[in-house]
């Protein structure tokens, strides 16, 4: 299992966000967030959208903490990033 969640540090409802990720598949990352309470409503192409107060629920659950830079660059290099189309 390889699970990385970055640092709370995107804005957004009045509080702040992690990103939550799989570097093996997607059905991994489901799994995982489904056994810390994540709804699925907070999934977003590649990633799970963590609020600030879940960070250390999800770590203390065996998600590695890295920089958000390390976690695109590990998302990039295991094939399971999805970027955002273009109009």
């Amino acid at each position: 299992m390889a699970i990385l969640i970055d640092p709370p540090s995107w804005p957004g409802h009045g509080r702040m966000w992690s990103h939550l990720v799989s570097t093996v598949s997607y059905d991994e990352l489901h799994v995982f967030a489904r056994g810390q309470g994540l709804p699925e409503r907070l999934f977003e192409r590649d990633h799970y959208d963590v609020p600030d107060r879940m960070f250390e629920v999800v770590v203390a659950a065996g998600a590695t903490p890295v920089s958000s830079k390390e976690l695109v660059h590990a998302l990039i290099a295991c094939g399971l990033r999805r970027r955002k189309h273009s109009v």
